[in-house]
């Protein structure tokens, strides 16, 4: 084929213009940013930006736009108004030039009780800082980094400075960051359903999050030191059967002591294992849980770390982080690729609940005084969906009849009848049935089931031969990634899938998984944040006293005062199973306890 191109047009000179290094940026070719191909590159920049020892002046000029953009950094409040940034330098003391925080409080006000629209890197962060202030936020909010996140969920940046580095700003120049940042997010997604996503979904449910996190959940902390003692004393006792089974001593905690003391004292085999950098065999859980069968001490390690854990993350994690017997999690967007939503500080859906022992810990949190807990989770919800979007009649008529989905599939599968199907039947079903939707291999089922490879791949066959339209559905999500870059949620939220153009085996066999898994796992966070939103207008609406205290994955929290438990259990279920309309039913059950783990 000929090219229209001559080679003379395709001769490039350095330095590359702006324009281009705004491209990398968007691109995120971070490592080429400030490399050499764009030495004397010039910025745009604003007018002026200015130190200001009066906010008169700014003021004045906040009359004259229709919007303006803020940031807070360590160096003093940023507020950029048209082609002008102020700067508003902090006091460190009584004899340094600025302000003290409070003397900014009246600014603040005259900005955020205005009618002018504010651009801001995080709404959620504002609301928390103005409430610090004493300050309402009343004028309207964009919220930037929910823009760019709902354009790409693989975009990690979210504050000023990240803005800056994008655009080649100077450091000054943080608010006018802000104010780039939305213009060129809001143009690449303009009347897009990104735009409508955030609009109507992101960015109210950042005020629901902000009310969560400022309400908290009460913990009972006595509970603390009962966990403690009861964990302590475990670990001590594992300690001391570690110690006789190996014939020594040593640091438990230490990877280099105890590959010593499995491999080279006890000459545990070490076929399959690595070496770390100090020469020394893993003793890296998957690589322990290869000997576990065989050899007691090695399981007596495993449950070991698996004490320390509960103890260190959920114990010594939370207890310092509670204020007045409560504890404040902090919800993040725009963490997670398929648009769930994470916390930290605690990470308080990371609690596990697959054993009983872990499921105890829900009891540190417990309802305010003269209110209980109520609890509400989706029934099998990425498995409705898998029903909903793959069109299988066999799965959406056991939904529809309210069979038990793992018991029918078992049925089909083994090809018994539903009256004959065994517990084990039903269990591996089930591994079958979720293993499913992330894209499970022979190999991670056979694992997860404890069966050969050959028995784990025989199921997934005989799974896809009764269900053939769950199969082309996962096929198609490939190939439609494939052609097209991305995956939709329920909404038109896009996951991007740069993976599937990966020259690593391994690399696009991920892109694949997330491929077929995408359009559930992020369906599902759309169906939550859906529900989120409707309860906390019914709350409000009704002016009930009931909050909205904690979710995880497809589960929400209330405390409710016991006068308006039933009222608002009610609007729980009726919210979360009419946030969206399926071929087949949601499913939720309410339930009710004095603290999380009653309620559950």
């Amino acid at each position: 084929m000929r090219l229209s191109v001559a080679l003379a047009d395709c001769r490039v000179s350095l330095p590359f213009p702006y324009e281009a290094r705004t491209a990398f940026a968007g691109l995120e070719f971070r490592s080429l940013l400030d490399s050499v191909f764009f030495a004397g590159g010039a910025a745009p920049t604003l007018s002026a930006a200015v130190v200001c020892t009066d906010i008169s002046e700014a003021l004045a000029a906040l009359s004259s736009v229709d919007r303006f953009s803020v940031d807070f950094e360590d160096d003093g409040f940023h507020l950029c108004l048209g082609e002008r940034e102020y700067i508003f330098p902090l006091r460190e003391s009584l004899l340094s030039a600025g302000f003290f925080p409070e003397e900014l409080i009246p600014l603040y006000r005259a900005l955020f009780s205005s009618r002018k629209t504010a651009l801001v890197a995080d709404s959620k962060a504002l609301y928390h800082r103005m409430r610090g202030c004493g300050t309402d936020v009343t004028c309207p909010v964009e919220d930037v980094s929910l823009l760019r996140y709902l354009s790409d969920s693989n975009v990690r940046t979210s504050s000023a400075k990240d803005f800056v580095r994008d655009f080649a700003l100077p450091e000054t120049h943080c608010a006018y960051a802000i104010e780039r940042a939305y213009t060129e997010a809001l143009e690449r997604m303009r009347g897009s359903e990104e735009e409508t996503l955030y609009r109507e979904l992101e960015l109210p449910l950042a005020t629901v999050l902000f009310d969560m996190e400022e309400t908290g959940v009460r913990v009972d902390e006595e509970m603390f030191s009962v966990f403690s003692e009861k964990y302590s004393a475990e670990l001590a006792q594992l300690s001391e059967t570690v110690y006789s089974l190996a014939g020594m001593r040593f640091n438990l905690n230490s990877p280099i002591q105890l590959s010593e003391v499995l491999f080279d004292k006890l000459g545990f085999p070490t076929k399959g294992l690595k070496k770390n950098a100090r020469g020394c065999y893993s003793t890296s859980a998957e690589a322990l849980e290869k000997l576990a069968e065989h050899h007691e001490i090695v399981r007596v390690i495993l449950r070991y770390r698996e004490v320390q854990k509960l103890q260190s993350t959920y114990i010594d994690g939370i207890r310092p982080l509670v204020r007045d017997g409560i504890v404040h999690t902090t919800y993040n967007q725009t963490m997670t690729t398929t648009g769930r939503l994470s916390s930290a500080n605690p990470n308080l859906q990371n609690i596990p609940i697959r054993r009983e022992e872990g499921r105890e810990l829900r009891k540190l949190f417990i309802a305010r005084e003269g209110n209980v807990l109520l609890d509400a989770d989706y029934s099998q919800i990425e498995l409705r969906l898998l029903a909903h979007f793959s069109g299988c009649k066999p799965l959406q008529e056991a939904y529809r009849a309210g069979k038990d989905i793992h018991a029918t599939t078992a049925a089909q599968v083994f090809g018994v009848a539903l009256g004959n199907v065994t517990p084990l039947m039903r269990r591996r079903a089930k591994a079958v049935n979720f293993g499913i939707i992330y894209g499970i291999s022979a190999f991670g089922l056979a694992k997860d089931v404890g069966c050969t490879t050959q028995e784990a791949q025989a199921y997934i066959d005989r799974y896809f031969s009764t269900y053939t339209d769950v199969k082309e559905y996962m096929d198609e999500n490939v190939r439609f990634a494939k052609e097209h870059g991305y995956v939709n949620t329920i909404l038109g939220r896009k996951r991007h899938i740069p993976e599937l153009k990966s020259s690593s085996y391994n690399v696009r066999s991920f892109g694949e998984r997330a491929a077929m898994n995408m359009p559930l796992q992020g369906s599902s966070a759309d169906i939550i944040k859906l529900a989120m939103l409707g309860v906390s207008r019914r709350l409000k609406a009704e002016h009930m006293r009931t909050k909205l205290v904690l979710q995880v994955h497809d589960e929400l929290v209330l405390d409710a005062p016991y006068e308006e438990a039933e009222r608002a259990a009610n609007i729980l279920k009726e919210e979360m199973e009419g946030a969206v309309s399926l071929s087949v039913p949601l499913t939720v059950e309410v339930s009710s306890g004095a603290s999380w783990y009653d309620a559950k």
